[in-house]
Formats: C-alpha cells, sequence, structure tokens
C-alpha cells in the first residue's frame, strides 16, 4: 500500500510517520552542535588552556562571562525580531558562525581577542537554541512527550562528544588542537541540522489565551517560574563552567574530562526520562525535585574528594540540568505565554553572566567555594519555582496522571 506523503517547503518529502523522527534528529544535531559543543566544550577545554596557554582563573571566568553575554544579546535578538532571528534564515549562518570561531581561538593569545570569539559564538548558540527549541515544540506537538525529550538530548549528546575529544587529547594534544577538533565536531553535526524547518507563525502567533476571570492569571505563575529559570542560570553555570577545573584539583587528571563524558552520557537520556515522567507527575513538581537533586551535585565534589563523589555529581548535574530546562520551557508554553522559550532564555542568559561575576572573587581560594555558591542559588531557584505548586492552572493543558487522579477524587 502506498505510504501517504506530506510536502515540504524545501520541495523534499517523507513520511508522515517519519516525519516525528526527522525532526527529532535534525533538532538534537542543531542543539548538540550549537549547545552540547560549541557551548559547552570550554568546560573541558579550559583545564588545558591554564596549564599549556597560561590563562588565569580570572581570565577564565571573563572568557565565560563574554559567552554569555553573547547568549544573552541573541535571546533579545529572538524576542525583538523574530521573523529575522529566530528563523531558518538564521540558523545556517549561526551554524556557520560555531565552526569559525572555535577554529579561530588557538590563532591568538590575546584575551581581549578570545573574549570575541566567545561572545559571537555565545549569539549564535542562543539563537540555535531559541530556533531549534520552537521548531521542536511546535513540529513535534500532539506527539509523544518523549520525542521532544530525545530530541533535547542532542545537547548531551554534544557534551560527551567533545568530553572524550578532549579526553584523548589532555594526554596526546594541545589546546589548539581541542579548539580545533571542537569546531570539526560542530561541522560534522551542522550536517543533519542544515535541514530544520522552522514554523515561521510559531513566534507570532502564540495559542489564545484562556477567557474568563483566570484569564491574566498566567502570567503570575510565569513570573515565578522566570524568577526560579534565572536564579538556576545563576547557579547551574557555575558548575557548568568549573566543575571540571573542581575535580581536577581533588581527583587524578583523567577524572575532569571522564567526570564531563558522564555529564553528557546523563543528559542524552534524561529528558526524555523526565518527558516520560511529566505524563504522572505534574511538571512545576518534577522540576521542584530536579533543582534540589541538582543542589546536592553541583555542592557534592567540594564537599567530599576523590573519584567517586566526582563522577556521582557529574551523573547529578547531568541528570538535571536539561530536565530543567526543557520541563520549564514546557510550563511557559502550557502557560500560553508569547515568546515564552525566548523570554525564559532571557532570564537564563542573565542568571549566568551574572554566575562567573560572582564567584570570581573567590577564584584565588579555588574552585570549590564557588561550586558552593551555585549549589546555594540553585536551592533559592527551588525555593521560587516552588510557588508555581500553589493553584497551578492544570487546566490549560493535558492532565498528568496523578494529578487527574486527585481531581477525580475530588469530583462529587
Amino acid at each position: 500500500m502506498t505510504s501517504v506523503r506530506e510536502h515540504g517547503t524545501d520541495g523534499g518529502k517523507a513520511t508522515r510517520a517519519d516525519r516525528p523522527w526527522r525532526i527529532v534528529g535534525q533538532g538534537a544535531a542543531a542543539l548538540a552542535a550549537g549547545m552540547g559543543v560549541g557551548r559547552f566544550a570550554y568546560t573541558p577545554i579550559l583545564p588545558m588552556m591554564h596549564a599549556q596557554a597560561g590563562l588565569s582563573p580570572r581570565l577564565g571566568a571573563e572568557l565565560a562571562t563574554a559567552n554569555y553575554v553573547g547568549y544573552l544579546l541573541g535571546a533579545i535578538a529572538a524576542i525583538v525580531a523574530p521573523r529575522i532571528f529566530a528563523s531558518r534564515r538564521a540558523l545556517r549562518p549561526s551554524l556557520a558562525i560555531l565552526i569559525v570561531t572555535p577554529a579561530l581561538m588557538p590563532v591568538t593569545h590575546a584575551g581581549a581577542l578570545w573574549s570575541s570569539l566567545r561572545l559571537v559564538a555565545g549569539i549564535a548558540s542562543a539563537l540555535i537554541f531559541v530556533i531549534a527549541a520552537d521548531a521542536m515544540l511546535t513540529g513535534l506537538r500532539g506527539h509523544a512527550h518523549h520525542l521532544v525529550g530525545w530530541a533535547f538530548g542532542g545537547i548531551g549528546a554534544g557534551i560527551a562528544l567533545s568530553g572524550v575529544a578532549v579526553l584523548v587529547l589532555r594526554t596526546t594534544g594541545t589546546w589548539q588542537q581541542a579548539w580545533w577538533t571542537a569546531a570539526a565536531l560542530t561541522a560534522v553535526l551542522a550536517v543533519p541540522a542544515w535541514g530544520l524547518r522552522t514554523d515561521p507563525a510559531s513566534p507570532e502567533a502564540p495559542p489564545p489565551a484562556p477567557s474568563g476571570p483566570r484569564a491574566g492569571s498566567g502570567l503570575r505563575w510565569f513570573g515565578a517560574l522566570l524568577a526560579g529559570y534565572t536564579l538556576e542560570g545563576t547557579g547551574y553555570i557555575i558548575a557548568g563552567t568549573f566543575l571540571v577545573a573542581a575535580i581536577d584539583q581533588t581527583a587524578p587528571g583523567w577524572a575532569g574530562s571522564g567526570a564531563w563524558i558522564l555529564v553528557g552520557l546523563a543528559a542524552l537520556p534524561s529528558t526524555a526520562l523526565w518527558a516520560w515522567l511529566s505524563q504522572i507527575w505534574s511538571r512545576p513538581a518534577l522540576v521542584l525535585a530536579a533543582l534540589v537533586v541538582q543542589a546536592v551535585g553541583i555542592a557534592l565534589p567540594a564537599l567530599a574528594g576523590g573519584i567517586v563523589p566526582a563522577l556521582v555529581s557529574a551523573v547529578l548535574f547531568g541528570a538535571t540540568f536539561l530536565g530543567i530546562a526543557t520541563l520549564t520551557l514546557a510550563i511557559g508554553s502550557h502557560l500560553r505565554i508569547p515568546r515564552a522559550v525566548a523570554i525564559l532564555t532571557t532570564g537564563y542568559s542573565i542568571g549566568q553572566i551574572l554566575g562567573p561575576l560572582v564567584v570570581t572573587p573567590l577564584l584565588h581560594r579555588g574552585y570549590h567555594p564557588a561550586l558552593l555558591v551555585g549549589a546555594a542559588l540553585v536551592v533559592l531557584a527551588a525555593a521560587a519555582t516552588g510557588v508555581l505548586r500553589h493553584r497551578f492552572p492544570h487546566h490549560l493543558g493535558p492532565l498528568p496522571r496523578r494529578v487527574l487522579a486527585v481531581r477525580h477524587q475530588g469530583s462529587p
């Protein structure tokens, strides 16, 4: 029997059954390139730059901040001009930028030029994230939740790939080769990501707001969500930037890069797992639980040295940071807030800029105090996000099984 086909805007054809998985593959590749490698490869490369390029802890933090400032600028651009910056026309140039900028890092030792390259890379990363997230949340709407989870798991795959590459190069190569390898990985991942289709109407045509006396009440929960996500951005990025360097201080040389590989491997299936759990428990409850677990994971290497705490920390961190992001974006979409992805990404970006700045005065004592500050900020994020559990408007979307059961028990 002939399969039913649908025509894409690019003239290609795909079966309806295959198209969701094509979106998953293309979106995962885009996020792996833009975030997993283009954004997070700096974390395992940082100790190599300390040892071989003479990078100081302060300059290392400044490079991280420059990248996060760029990420903020990209997120703001996606809000101000979504038809230009949150569309396919921006995706391909952004992928190209993330190939070129890491390739240029080894050609200089000037801190100002390094900062400029990381700034531009941050802009490209944010645009890729917003474009890919919007494309997947729109294109996979109505399909099983785990499909979106696997798509966001591409970030974990990119982290693991870059971690393996740097682990090999730590003993046989140089920091320059590490950056060139990151550029090559991004180029490979950009190939499947190149054809990711976006819905040009999605940034401008949010779902209709609910009517009635509670019509504007979604803003109250969204405000708490934004506050918690901003605090999470501040706390998580401290670990996301300095975790490898902190582990290197109290564990064998391979442990830091090995832990970063574990972060990626734990992150890869985590988003699908959290998406599946969101069909059983409410998303606000899951975000709260994930934040508490993440705070424990961030603090662990600072409280206990050695290999085992380092690896446990990596698993807890990797298993939660993407889950928190995907659950938060899903809650924003559930609340029917226009451009929720771009707004939440902007708050997250502001938090990420503040993270390295907050802990820079502590870095002369090593990276462990910085991790403790990061864990404390994540605890504050959990407190802010906990507000969402009070009379959350579950009725705006499909009800999780536990919430549905409670409502049935309470009905006359």
